[in-house]
């Protein structure tokens, strides 16, 4: 008996190691390879030629592979291999909500959309989801969410091409506790903000966004900044900010960004770092020495760019701040009393004012693109004082009276910035890329109004006009300052770079040919030279076309609770 049991234990122990070592001799299969692309990992380094497996959502080898080993096999070679890019500013959470194909992003390689310039999806109490309801324009949609992180599973939920990620708006929290007015939050109202910060952190934001030139934002003092960073700073997130001034008191609002980032211990960024007016745009050389000066103290200090020489905005932009406190129907009914007008014609005429972007860029080049009044419609693709003859109006009171009977910002391009001072920022290597625009695709809703070209062009202009065209910088270094740069201030986790263990966020194009053809007269043109694009390991562009996948995912941030969970 004792012989018979060894016997068979023997017989067991040896039909496992056979089993095991068949296993081990069998190949390796992947869900795809893609063979023989020139592959930029992110990292900056000399490119070099190699396959990538794909198996799931996450790469899982490189090197040289057996073909016969995939599912499917996409030929790359004489192409170009990256990770997908990261657009540091989009405002595409409606865009997306329309149509979360997001092609003009898509066909560039934007494989992750960054939300949260002061203004964020959540948190938002009933009265601030009435009044998004109220001001809607062309895109209208019913309000499912509550809280920034309950906003991000719905859009996934949805289906979108692209990941999403996004900041707590320093707006929107203002919004939510203190309303329009424009005074200091008390200590109460400051915890509660703080709370919501945190709370937004758990769910996976990114830090804190503030957009400091409009109301109600500029009504926060720089120790409510300081406050809320601090909040996000508890969970390793960052301050990134549409800083208070890009004019005239540029060096003022830098130092207020620096100053935060110092007293909160974050990490902090520029949003679309610019010097606005023909009179500052020497001043951009003095900027580059303050960042470059922080980053020496120690503190991580970066900025993100478009890569065009204007701007695009809405109209507030040049109408006094104090005329918006309250909120919109209290501006709007401001700017159609007679009694303050001349009050607001002469601030914003007002040449002494160093900041004064109506001086500085003047109505001859403030482009209208944006009307929700279906009459002023054909006014888009004008500029102001175009617009002003038409209406035998003087510039200003035509700017005035739009936003009044229009009951919107009025978007618009500013023509503030040049060309040299584009290529100058690209060059700087703690500078990363965004749109600072929507995801569009082909549905009509989206032709009613114009757009900026940078909606279309902006990382496939870095990659054709300032990288092959021009040399302005490499293209490994374009690549890893839309990629592992981005992704590593960002702190996210297995994103920005090709490797194995990472999410297989990749993109596939034709470094010869890859080109913008969007223009201020003709936004709308898809760029070129993209050829397949994979999300999370599905392909959501195939030669160029979308393929019908959405399997975009919400991108959490390092606070997220569910970090302490799966770590997925």
């Amino acid at each position: 008996m004792y012989h018979s049991v060894v016997k068979s234990i023997l017989a067991g122990l040896l039909l496992l190691v056979l089993a095991t070592c068949s296993e081990g001799d069998e190949a390796p299969s992947y869900d795809v390879i893609i063979s023989g692309g020139t592959i930029y990992d992110g990292s900056g380094g000399e490119p070099y030629v190699a396959d990538i497996a794909i198996e799931g959502d996450r790469i899982i080898a490189i090197g040289d592979l057996d073909e016969e080993n995939a599912i499917t096999v996409i030929d790359a070679e004489g192409m170009a291999v990256a990770p997908g890019f990261i657009n540091m500013l989009s405002w595409a959470p409606e865009s997306l909500m329309i149509n979360g194909q997001g092609l003009s992003d898509l066909k560039q390689g934007v494989t992750l959309e960054v939300f949260g310039e002061g203004w964020s999806y959540g948190p938002w109490s009933d009265a601030m989801k009435a009044e998004v309801k109220k001001h809607q324009t062309d895109f209208q949609y019913d309000i499912e969410w509550t809280t920034l992180g309950e906003y991000l599973d719905f859009m996934e939920a949805k289906g979108i091409s692209m990941n999403i990620a996004s900041f707590v708006g320093a707006t929107t929290l203002r919004i939510h506790e203190v309303g329009y007015e424009n005074r200091p939050a008390s200590e109460e109202e400051l915890e509660r903000m703080q709370e919501l910060a945190r709370t937004a952190m758990r769910e996976g934001a990114l830090g804190l966004g503030s957009a400091l030139i409009y109301a109600p934002a500029n009504f926060a003092s720089t120790e409510e900044l300081i406050a809320l960073a601090k909040a996000v700073g508890e969970f390793d997130g960052m301050y990134i900010s549409h800083m208070r001034s890009e004019s005239g008191q540029i060096f003022e609002a830098l130092e207020e960004l620096i100053t935060i980032a110092r007293e909160a211990g974050v990490a902090a960024e520029v949003y679309h770092l610019k010097a606005s007016g023909k009179p500052n745009w020497d001043k951009i050389e003095d900027v580059f020495a303050r960042i470059d000066a922080a980053r020496a103290e120690g503190l991580h200090i970066t900025a993100d760019i478009y890569t065009y020489p204007a701007s695009a905005t809405g109209l507030d932009a040049v109408i006094p701040l104090w005329t918006q406190e309250g909120g919109d129907e209290e501006w709007f009914k401001r700017l159609r009393d007679p009694g303050l007008r001349a009050r607001i014609i002469a601030e914003m005429t007002d040449a002494t004012n160093p900041s004064n972007r109506w001086v500085n860029v003047g109505p001859e080049r403030i482009l209208l693109i944006g009307f929700k009044n279906e009459k002023f419609k054909p006014y888009i693709g004008k500029f102001l004082s175009e617009v002003a003859e038409l209406r035998g109006e003087d510039p200003v009171e035509t700017a005035l009276n739009l936003v009044a009977e229009d009951e919107t910002r009025v978007d618009v391009i500013y023509f503030s910035m040049t060309e040299e001072n584009v290529r100058k920022k690209i060059a700087q290597p703690w500078v990363a890329f965004d749109s600072d625009e929507g995801a569009y695709s082909d549905d009509e809703i989206f032709t009613r109004n114009s757009a900026h070209p940078r909606a279309y062009g902006t990382f496939a202009r870095v990659l054709g006009k300032y990288v092959r065209e021009e040399g302005v910088i490499t293209l490994p270094e374009a690549i890893r300052r839309m990629t592992a740069f981005p992704a590593a201030n960002l702190k996210l986790r297995d994103r920005g770079s090709l490797k194995e263990g990472f999410f297989a966020d990749i993109v596939i194009f034709d470094a010869k040919t890859i080109i913008d053809h969007a223009t201020f007269e003709d936004p709308r043109q898809y760029a070129t030279g993209m050829i397949h694009v994979f999300v999370n390991g599905e392909q959501v562009l195939r030669g160029g076309d979308h393929t019908g996948s959405f399997p975009g995912r919400v991108v959490r941030g390092p606070g997220w609770v569910g970090w302490d969970q799966d770590g997925s």
